[in-house]
């Protein structure tokens, strides 16, 4: 049986129909929160919802409602409701999240590159803006935004993607600095390689649009079967706990990092750049260009 970590906590995880974002939610209701679900698709997040139902202890609550994130009417309208029925909201999970267009950024559709934009990085945006004055009331609070690939390295004609992710990250340190004051913490996480169906849409979109060399890496992920979504849920989950209470600030792998130890280091954690976006520098790679 899951460890109820997230006891009596209240969540609003976005992008929570289908993949990763569902998977968080099962965690979250596992480790006995309460969850407010959202997504753009209804008939999908409520078999989403009724499939958390089914999962949820009693006296456990599960509320959903068909939102767009880019939207700023329906990003207050999810608060609203979650606030309404929850009275409280701890944590903040930002998952909601599109490809875009693929393909050289002087030829894909100029509609579809903003609305990628809006969608992976003005939706966290206005998500934290809504939540912000009632976690800051209570002084108290867990964001967490899901980054992905592209927020540390370039990815050649999914140009959208890519920039958004790393701005992601970028307003999760910054927003970490901003709210230290007030008890939340603000984590940007990378689940890792994950079949999902945005992996269908690059093998969809072809070589053609996406390089021969990320097409072929994208076949290869999709034949071995991908990052399991637990990891990243399960990352999710600690960071929305009372167990990471203090570690902010940082882009965490949920593969690659081992960050079950981080409570033991968090001293140390808060004084470095260890697990954020920096330059790298000549010296850096040992070169003595810089003198």
């Amino acid at each position: 049986m899951t460890e109820q970590v997230l006891l009596n906590r209240t969540a609003i995880i976005t992008g929570a129909s289908q993949g990763l974002g569902r998977a968080i939610a099962m965690a979250y209701v596992d480790a006995g929160a309460h969850v407010a679900l959202c997504a753009r698709n209804a008939e999908q997040l409520g078999a989403a919802a009724h499939e958390l139902q089914q999962r949820a202890h009693a006296g456990q609550q599960i509320v959903a409602l068909a939102a767009d994130v880019a939207s700023p009417s329906d990003v207050t309208r999810l608060v609203d409701t979650a606030l309404q029925h929850f009275r409280h909201i701890e944590i903040l999970v930002n998952n909601a999240g599109i490809y875009g267009p693929m393909g050289p950024v002087e030829e894909v559709a100029w509609e579809e590159w903003t609305r990628t934009v809006a969608i992976n990085l003005y939706g966290s945006v206005l998500l934290c803006r809504a939540v912000l004055p009632h976690m800051k009331g209570r002084g108290y609070g867990k964001i967490i935004q899901v980054s992905g690939g592209g927020a540390t390295a370039p990815l050649a004609n999914i140009s959208a993607y890519a920039a958004s992710k790393a701005a992601v990250v970028r307003f999760a340190e910054t927003l970490a600095l901003e709210v230290r004051a007030h008890g939340i913490d603000v984590n940007a996480i990378a689940p890792g390689a994950l079949n999902t169906r945005m992996l269908d849409e690059v093998l969809a979109a072809g070589p053609e649009k996406v390089g021969a060399a990320f097409y072929k890496k994208a076949l290869q992920q999709k034949e071995a079967g991908g990052t399991g979504f637990e990891h990243g849920a399960r990352l999710c989950v600690f960071l929305g706990s009372a167990a990471s209470d203090g570690i902010t600030g940082k882009l965490i792998s949920a593969v690659w990092d081992k960050w079950e130890l981080f409570p033991e280091i968090k001293d140390e954690l808060n004084t470095s750049d260890i697990y954020t976006l920096r330059r790298i520098t000549a010296r850096d790679r040992g070169r003595d260009w810089d003198k």
